[in-house]
């Protein structure tokens, strides 16, 4: 019998998300130099691509 792949542990074999959550997409903006928290809100923020390396 297998095991369900709800009961895998997380830390061995994480899977490449193509959707980030809104603190990821800060982040990653951040680090791109597009977010500025003054003219920005944390609502309709803008798409970011998130490409799986290797």
């Amino acid at each position: 019998m297998s095991i369900h792949g709800t009961f895998v542990s997380k830390g061995g074999f994480s899977k490449h998300r193509n959707v980030l959550n809104r603190a990821e997409r800060i982040e990653r903006l951040k680090g791109e130099d597009r977010w500025v928290l003054d003219k920005n809100s944390v609502f309709c923020l803008p798409k970011v691509r998130n490409i799986k390396m290797g």
